[in-house]
């Protein structure tokens, strides 16, 4: 069998067990996010953030991605929200059968928005569907931007991005205008923030256009 023949297998089997997971979220109305982003750029702080100012008004699960760590999750865990761990053991990315064995651990019914942090990876967390109504990518200043071009998928699939470590901005070469040029080149209708986690910049607005797609999404 050839490698392109197995990809299309894998990719095929995953497709089927991730749309069998959206029905029950979707049945549950269960807003999803796939939180998607490479090693160290801030994502699990923005999540502690979010989770911070919207656990008293929104029910949140999270389900955490690592390929063999349980740091992340433990940081999460202190929040006081139901949390699940999934180390990949090598994998780069989540799937949906690991997505699938993870809803069994949770409350469903007790559930409003569930984010799932993904493997620090810019590249194959992309190409899989997990049963998510939004892909959300985070990079950071001090990663270069450069890397909506470098690794395209993961931003044209995004319906939101955001930039982080905004503070770290005098310090870096980064070049704002060349990054918001790339990133509407590449998904037009995608929504970007931009946030400081040291300061608590961005994250209220982030938060409240959060908020607005679970309360849609539970009408």
């Amino acid at each position: 069998m050839s490698e392109i023949k197995v990809v299309t297998n894998i990719l095929q089997t995953n497709d089927e067990i991730t749309a069998k997971n959206k029905k029950i979220l979707d049945e549950k109305r269960i807003y999803v996010v796939n939180l998607m982003s490479s090693p160290g750029s801030g994502k699990t702080s923005i999540l502690e953030k979010v989770i911070a100012k919207l656990k008293n008004e929104i029910k949140i699960a999270v389900i955490e991605g690592d390929i063999y760590t349980t740091k992340d999750a433990e940081r999460i865990e202190a929040q006081g929200i139901p949390v699940v761990q999934i180390n990949t053991g090598g994998a780069c990315h989540l799937d949906g059968d690991m997505i699938k064995n993870s809803l069994d651990s949770l409350n469903l019914d007790s559930m409003e928005l569930l984010v799932i942090e993904n493997v620090g990876n810019l590249v194959c967390p992309a190409e899989f569907e997990i049963g998510e109504d939004i892909k959300i990518s985070v990079l950071s200043t001090t990663e270069g931007n450069d890397k909506p071009l470098k690794y395209p998928l993961m931003f044209e699939k995004s319906g939101a991005v955001i930039l982080n470590k905004i503070d770290l901005l005098p310090f870096t070469n980064f070049n704002k205008e060349e990054f918001y040029k790339d990133i509407k080149s590449l998904n037009a209708n995608a929504v970007t923030f931009e946030t400081n986690c040291i300061k608590d910049e961005g994250i209220d607005e982030f938060c409240s256009w959060l908020k607005d797609k679970v309360v849609e999404k539970r009408k």
